[in-house]
């Protein structure tokens, strides 16, 4: 969609035209870093009104048109997450590319258990999420590029517009079905191995 994304470089040229930040990463996702997009945060709001229609106009567009699109994951890979409860293993789409990322979990409306989405962002670095056009409630697992859990944000609200920041740097975040590190007893610390994280013990 290469349309689409001149859409989203002309309507954040309009933000950084009024010195508006418009970087907070998803998940399910507008997810990234620095960037306007569906996961990832949410813009402040402009001083011209003008610059406000025309943006939500062509962010409406670019979302419209990203309902009939697949997600562009790059594959699945298997993780696992060890707690004091065993070892829980998850299938998980890959979300490694800027169009992934930006879609996430968006506009699903089920998550079975056992599955969820890895976004990478290649190196440690602080990230937000939000649950725009996200229908299911999702644990959020923040986790460093050393495989460790930094965070876990739990029952996330869905189609909520809040911020849900990192806290601190992250290399990547895990989004699991609502409950779910409450069921499995999985608590910041915990390990994390598979797909860039390695083996593992």
């Amino acid at each position: 969609m290469p349309w689409c994304s001149f859409l989203f470089e002309f309507v954040s040229g309009l933000f950084l035209a009024n010195g508006v930040p418009h970087t907070i990463a998803s998940s399910a996702s507008f997810a990234a870093v620095v960037s306007l997009k569906s996961r990832y945060a949410r813009p402040a709001a402009e001083s011209s009104w003008q610059r406000r229609a025309v943006a939500r106009l062509l962010v409406a567009a670019c979302v419209a048109l990203a309902a009939n699109v697949p997600a562009q994951a790059a594959g699945e890979a298997t993780l696992k997450i060890i707690s004091k409860t065993g070892v829980h293993l998850f299938s998980v789409e890959l979300a490694t590319n800027d169009a992934a990322r930006s879609r996430g979990l968006m506009f699903r409306r089920e998550l079975p258990e056992g599955r969820g989405m890895l976004f990478d962002f290649e190196h440690d670095q602080p990230v937000a999420f939000w649950m725009h056009n996200t229908y299911i409630s999702l644990d959020m697992i923040f986790i460093g590029s050393d495989g460790r859990i930094r965070r876990i944000a739990e029952n996330t609200k869905p189609l909520s517009d809040r911020s849900i920041p990192s806290g601190v740097p992250v290399r990547a975040v895990l989004e699991v079905i609502a409950g779910t590190a409450r069921k499995l007893g999985i608590v910041p610390g915990n390990r994390v191995a598979g797909a860039m994280f390695g083996r593992g013990p």
